[in-house]
């Protein structure tokens, strides 16, 4: 049986791909645990998606997946280049077409929605988190500039993505600000 824990990172530290042992804290490790934990929870999302509604979109997202895995590969590993600027127009061309046939917002809006809109707003918040930690990585590794493109659109097409899944699941978007009729007022404690 082959273990999946080597205690190596008992006492806070982890293995870079280079063999460099280095603290759980090292930006890369920061940069790659949360490009992790959006990949991860795009796995969440699509569990959510609505069969025979947005359940269509489930390709694409694990389309994403996978880039991210090759995105991670990319800064982990020195010399790997996987994602190239045809990535990043592809992701850009998605969102242009998505936006092309879904209704469009007249203002801003709360995140939120149906099961899989929400996921998604709250997946484009665990991108939003990975590019910020791509870019303070950027001041101790140099990066391709591809890498922070793609994170960057990446936010841009799950916000996209999360209004065409509220709309494929017949799910109002919410405007972050309420109407006169849902104003809440404020009570006097008194």
């Amino acid at each position: 049986m082959v273990k999946i824990y080597t205690k190596r990172g008992d006492a806070g530290q982890t293995m870079q791909t280079t063999g460099k042992m280095v603290a759980k804290t090292d930006p890369q490790i920061e940069a790659l645990g949360a490009i992790d934990e959006c990949q991860s929870y795009l796995g969440v999302v699509v569990s959510a998606l609505q069969p025979g509604k947005s359940a269509q979109l489930a390709p694409e997202l694990q389309l994403v997946q996978r880039t991210l895995y090759q995105l991670q590969a990319d800064i982990a590993v020195p010399r790997c280049h996987n994602l190239t600027a045809e990535d990043v127009t592809q992701l850009e061309g998605r969102i242009d077409a998505i936006m092309a046939h879904t209704p469009r917002i007249k203002g801003f809006i709360l995140p939120g929605g149906g099961p899989a809109g929400s996921r998604l707003q709250y997946a484009r918040t665990l991108a939003r988190r990975a590019e910020r930690d791509a870019v303070a990585l950027g001041a101790h590794q140099e990066l391709a500039p591809v890498l922070l493109q793609y994170l960057n659109r990446l936010s841009d097409y799950l916000f996209a993505l999360a209004l065409r899944a509220n709309f494929l699941d017949g799910v109002a978007e919410v405007p972050s600000k309420p109407s006169d009729a849902t104003r809440v007022t404020k009570v006097n404690p008194e």
